[in-house]
């Protein structure tokens, strides 16, 4: 299980939360990661990318103290791969985040077009113009 091959991934830790936790073993883990948000981007073969931003809650409730990491001696890498297997392991989860990225680089490769049969005059129109238009059209019209 993981993310689709179709992509290139990029990892980011974006911000961590901490807090003391005790564990099964009664030993208090102090400043053990509660919390953790990312971001990871997909980049295809052609360069199109698109993220996707997810967070990650921990607990040190099974970490033995012995194997604990201490906080200040964390590296992102370390805290990636804690992310990254909760991802891996839920191939539903995967597929979500795949299937967000592919919907952003399909929209960053679609591109405005006229009509086959047209004169090219009948681009169609950003919906944006066509919102802005509307607006206009009942700032101008007189309700009398």
């Amino acid at each position: 299980m993981a993310l689709s091959t179709d992509y290139t991934w990029a990892w980011e830790v974006t911000s961590l939360k901490k807090r003391d936790q005790v564990n099964a073993e009664g030993a208090t883990l102090s400043g053990a990661i509660c919390q953790t948000f990312w971001k990871v981007t997909g980049t295809d073969s052609n360069g199109n990318t698109g993220e996707f931003s997810g967070a990650t809650p921990f607990t040190a409730q099974n970490t033995p103290a012995g194997s604990f990491v201490a906080f200040e001696d964390l590296t992102e890498a370390t805290v990636l791969g804690w992310i990254q297997s909760v991802v891996n392991a839920d191939q539903g989860y995967a597929d979500h985040i795949t299937g967000r990225i592919t919907a952003q680089v399909d929209l960053e490769t679609e591109e405005d077009a006229a009509m086959p049969w047209g004169d090219g005059s009948d681009v169609t129109p950003d919906p944006a113009i066509l919102d802005e238009g509307a607006d206009e059209a009942d700032e101008d019209s007189d309700p009398e």
